[in-house]
């Protein structure tokens, strides 16, 4: 049976293909992967065993966890419901098999990966989010971890980003933070958590967000060394109140 895509996922798939360029600039030059390696994908992966395993990249973009993925040793494969965007991946790691589709209908086997890795796409996904949660529970075999990096709700940050978002064109009118304790009484017969990591601060902005600051490139790369330190030094201050964003694992049960 075909998929239709929900009305918000066709405005996020129009919104993303027309600035698949601009996107891929910002989020994969080297400070911003530098960035990821450290603060995102480090913690949101730690302690999972990724040597040869099947790792679904959902929401892939351009691909810019699968370094990070196949240095561990995965076996990725990229899922993006942007043309652009999985025409990119596919030409970046053409090693890698890559699936245009909805996370909310992936078309993917029942139980055919080891580990599923959601960087920034969850909160695309209003007001269908849990049913991409659900799909991913599918996908996972029993015990396999999904792994997610996102904003969340509870933070004094967020008090700003319900404002920002609502004024900013560069964001759907859908995108919300994701609310930990809802997904966690929601999914409670399917996932139970296994870490959250608060963190985020003056790097997460001016390093990993310059194309939402419209910060120039030439600019970021002057002072993106010094701005990672302080976050570094901030880090002692995180909390779920006190910081931007969160990593999280949820081991399918």
């Amino acid at each position: 049976m075909s998929y239709t895509a929900t009305v918000a996922e066709e405005r996020q798939r129009e919104h993303f293909d027309a600035m698949a360029d601009h996107y891929e600039a910002h989020y994969s030059d080297p400070l911003s992967q530098r960035y990821r390696n450290e603060f995102i994908d480090a913690p949101m992966l730690d302690g999972i065993d990724l040597q040869g395993k099947r790792v679904l990249e959902a929401m892939c973009g351009s691909g810019q966890t699968t370094a990070f993925l196949k240095a561990r040793g995965a076996e990725v494969v990229g899922l993006d419901i942007s043309e652009n965007s999985i025409a990119s991946f596919r030409r970046n790691w053409p090693e890698c098999e890559a699936v245009q589709a909805s996370l909310l209908s992936t078309g993917l086997e029942t139980g055919s990966f080891d580990c599923i890795v959601v960087t920034g796409g969850l909160h695309h996904l209003h007001p269908n989010m849990h049913e991409g949660i659900a799909e991913a529970a599918r996908l996972l075999k029993p015990g396999g971890t999904l792994c997610c990096f996102e904003p969340h709700t509870g933070s004094i940050a967020n008090l700003f980003r319900k404002i920002w978002y609502r004024l900013d064109p560069i964001f759907e009118d859908n995108e919300h933070a994701i609310d930990l304790d809802e997904i966690g009484r929601r999914h409670a017969a399917q996932f139970a958590y296994t870490k959250i990591h608060y963190f985020g601060n003056v790097a997460l902005m001016l390093v990993l967000n310059s194309m939402v600051l419209r910060i120039p490139l030439a600019l970021k790369r002057i002072y993106a060394p010094f701005v990672m330190a302080i976050e570094r030094a901030l880090s002692i201050f995180h909390s779920r109140r006190f910081s931007c964003v969160v990593v999280f694992q949820l081991r399918k049960k």
